[in-house]
């Protein structure tokens, strides 16, 4: 019974598994022009979903409130989407001489290149009682890894706005109307999407294994799962180490929201922009392999560290509570 209600839990990391599998089993049906035609289903409908989805789940009615914090989600900004990608694509020049898989190297590019999650970073704040803290992505992606594109610039950002800004924002036109509705009945919009995500990744793999010149080695796999480990790790410790200094100004809430904000990635973002950006390329499945690792990487250490953080913020909120003159 335990088991099951697990299994129930963890679906989607399940799904992914079951989705490679499926496309390496019988790659034919996933690949462009088979029966799903992914080059239509996957490329405009699939990622329309998604973010007509997020537009009908936004909720920018409680985006003033955020105003207030504007020094956390400008260092969270800062830290995800600068000090992020550059620290990492200086790191990746050092594993360029090392006999790990290039396209492996350029996937962890791209893993540093992805926006926090609206989802799993939020989930483990608030699990720790912290605060909650289109364009930018594909332009870093462009800018360290633009050569690997074969799609010209203007087509990516074309496809960009018709299937992410549109839905996204007609999802949040409906949400105008229906909002009282939606609240009402908790859709599972975000299952929903996750079922459209997994989809993406079994046609991204059906390319992959319909091609028997990509070859993946272990040792790479490996090393780039230990990789994985010690950049979130280590970067998890430097915000800490940062947003807990005497000068800081941030409260140990705006700390756990830096923490997990400012080091987790998006992957419900980061495959479909993948898939436009990099749309046609032979290695795209070997592109998104280090975020498809660095998803349930994130999740398990945010699990696991929950309960340490929870206990540090505690006591340091009561130690302000004592030191806090009375009147």
């Amino acid at each position: 019974m335990r088991l099951l209600e697990r299994m129930r839990k963890e679906w989607f990391m399940i799904g992914i598994v079951l989705a490679i599998a499926g496309a390496k089993l019988k790659p034919s049906i996933g690949v462009n022009g088979g029966p799903l035609k992914p080059e239509i289903t996957v490329s405009y409908i699939a990622v329309a979903t998604i973010f007509f989805n997020s537009g009908l789940s936004l909720k920018t009615e409680e985006l003033t409130s955020a105003l207030v914090h504007i020094k956390l989600h400008l260092f969270i900004q800062i830290f995800t989407l600068a000090f992020f990608p550059a620290t990492i694509w200086l790191f990746l020049q050092l594993l360029s001489i090392t006999p790990i898989n290039e396209w492996l190297l350029k996937g962890l590019q791209t893993v540093g290149c992805m926006p926090p999650p609206v989802s799993s970073a939020v989930i483990l704040t608030k699990a720790v009682g912290g605060n909650e803290g289109i364009v930018i992505t594909p332009l870093l992606l462009l800018l360290f890894l633009g050569s690997s594109s074969s799609v010209p610039f203007t087509s990516i950002f074309s496809q960009l706005f018709m299937t992410v800004v549109v839905p996204l924002i007609i999802g949040q036109i409906v949400r105008r109307y229906i909002k009282d509705w939606l609240e009402r009945e908790k859709l599972p919009l975000g299952a929903v999407s996750s079922s459209v995500l997994l989809l993406i990744i079994y046609t991204t793999f059906c390319d992959t294994f319909s091609n028997p010149s990509i070859d993946l080695d272990t040792v790479s796999l490996v090393l780039v799962l230990l990789i994985i480990f010690s950049v979130q790790l280590s970067f998890m410790l430097l915000t800490f180490l940062f947003s807990t200094r005497n000068n800081s100004g941030f409260t140990p809430a705006d700390t756990v929201a830096i923490i997990f904000c400012s080091t987790h990635k998006s992957l419900t973002l980061g495959i479909p922009m993948l898939k436009i950006v990099f749309a046609g390329h032979e290695h795209l499945s070997l592109i998104s392999v280090p975020l498809l690792i660095y998803h349930p990487v994130q999740i398990l250490l945010g699990s696991v560290l929950v309960p340490t953080i929870k206990s540090w913020m505690v006591s340091r909120q009561k130690g302000v509570k004592l030191t806090r003159p009375t009147v």
